[in-house]
């Protein structure tokens, strides 16, 4: 894998943590919120996710079925943590639906080859 995939790689992971440990740091404390860190791993997600499903031309290129099901599930992400950024809080089922989400997006990444 080239050096410049690995960065994005790596950036992808550390928006993932934002927004997952955002998350639970935001469940455990209360109350239910877009918090920054939420907010900012949904971007880096989103923008790195694009970056990563460039072509490689080198042959190991994912379905492109999984690219897609991931930028929607991506795209879903940002727009409810985008959207509700604002609130003093958010309703419990978002909240939970964006976690959810989250963990699935992470799942069809390991899980689907």
């Amino acid at each position: 894998m080239e050096p410049l995939r690995l960065i994005l790689l790596f950036a992808h992971l550390i928006g993932f943590a934002l927004l997952l440990g955002g998350s639970i740091t935001q469940y455990l404390a209360g109350p239910l919120r877009i918090n920054n860190a939420m907010l900012w791993g949904a971007i880096v997600q989103v923008v790195t996710g694009i970056a990563l499903s460039a072509p490689l031309r080198d042959g190991d290129e994912p379905p492109s079925a999984k690219l897609a099901v991931k930028a929607v599930i991506g795209l879903a992400i940002f727009a409810m943590a985008f959207f509700s950024r604002k609130r003093e809080q958010v309703n419990r089922g978002h909240f939970l639906a964006l976690v959810g989400l989250t963990l699935v997006n992470a799942a069809v990444a390991v899980f689907w080859k």
